[in-house]
C-alpha cells in the first residue's frame, strides 16, 4: 500500500473563501435518452437490453478484469443480471443508463450517482464497457456526453469520479477525461470481502468551458484519419 500523506502537501484551496450560490439550481436526472453523434445513453431497461448486456459483459473477451473492480458481478445466468438490472432501472440514484456503440446496439453501463442537487454536486460511475465499446471514439463521446448533461442540462457545479486506487485503467481514465485528482480515502470501502482505499477525482464548472473545448475538438471528424486514428490526443488538445 502506498505511503499515506500525513501533511498538506498542496497548496490551501481559494474556494474556502468564494462566495457560493444562495441557492443551487442543479436537478435530478430526467428519463430522456442522451444523443450523440457515435453513440447514445438510454435509462436502462432489463427487457430491452438485458440480453445485449449480458452477452458482451460475459463472452470470454470481455475478460474477468470488466467485473473485478464492480460491487457486483459477474451473474451466474442472463436471467440473474435481468433481475439486477430491473431493480436498477427502479432506482433514482444511482440513476443508470445503457451506452449504445455506433450501430445502435446496447454494449455498456453507466450511472449518475451521490446526487446532491442542494449541494449541486453530482457522480459519474459504475462504468463498464465492452470489448466493442474500449477504445473507440463512441465510449469517450459516451462519457462527454454524461459530463456536459451534468454540468450543462442539470446545474451541476461539481463533478465527480470515484475508483479503487489500485485500479490504474479508471484512474487513467480520470486524468485522461480532465478530472483532478484530490487525494485517497484509506479503507472508503469493503468490496467483494476485500479493503477499498478509494481515489477521488473532480471536475468543477467553472473548469468545464475548456474541458468541452477540448472534447469538441478531439471529436471533430477532421481529428481522424481515413483509419479512424486519431491526429491529437485529448490531453493534448487540452494543452493547446
Amino acid at each position: 500500500m502506498e505511503e499515506r500523506k500525513t501533511e498538506q502537501t498542496e497548496p490551501l484551496s481559494q474556494h474556502r473563501l468564494s462566495k457560493a450560490p444562495a441557492e443551487s439550481q442543479a436537478i435530478l436526472p430526467q428519463r430522456r435518452e442522451i444523443e450523440g453523434r457515435w453513440t447514445h445513453l438510454a435509462p436502462v431497461d432489463a427487457a430491452r437490453h438485458g440480453a445485449d448486456l449480458y452477452r458482451l459483459s460475459h463472452a470470454p473477451e470481455a475478460g474477468a478484469e470488466l467485473w473485478e473492480f464492480m460491487g457486483y458481478g459477474p451473474f451466474e445466468s442472463e436471467g440473474a443480471m435481468r433481475l439486477w438490472l430491473e431493480e436498477r432501472a427502479g432506482l433514482s440514484d444511482p440513476f443508470s443508463y445503457t451506452v449504445f456503440d455506433a450501430t445502435g446496439r446496447p454494449a455498456g453501463m453507466a450511472a449518475y450517482l451521490r446526487m446532491a442537487p442542494d449541494q449541486g454536486s453530482i457522480e459519474m460511475g459504475h462504468i463498464w464497457l465492452g470489448p466493442c465499446l474500449q477504445r473507440t471514439r463512441a465510449a469517450t463521446e459516451a462519457l462527454y456526453l454524461m459530463m456536459r448533461s451534468a454540468f450543462e442540462d442539470l446545474g451541476y457545479r461539481r463533478l465527480e469520479w470515484k475508483c479503487d486506487a489500485v485500479n490504474e485503467a479508471s484512474r487513467r481514465a480520470a486524468r485522461r477525461l480532465g478530472f483532478s485528482y484530490e487525494g485517497t480515502f484509506y479503507r472508503h470501502l469493503i468490496v467483494k470481502g476485500l479493503n477499498r482505499d478509494t481515489a477521488w477525482y473532480a471536475m468543477l464548472a467553472e473548469e468545464w468551458r475548456d474541458r468541452k473545448a477540448a472534447f469538441d475538438a478531439w471529436l471533430s471528424p477532421e481529428n481522424f484519419d481515413g483509419q479512424g486514428r486519431q491526429r491529437k490526443s485529448l490531453e493534448n488538445l487540452r494543452r493547446d
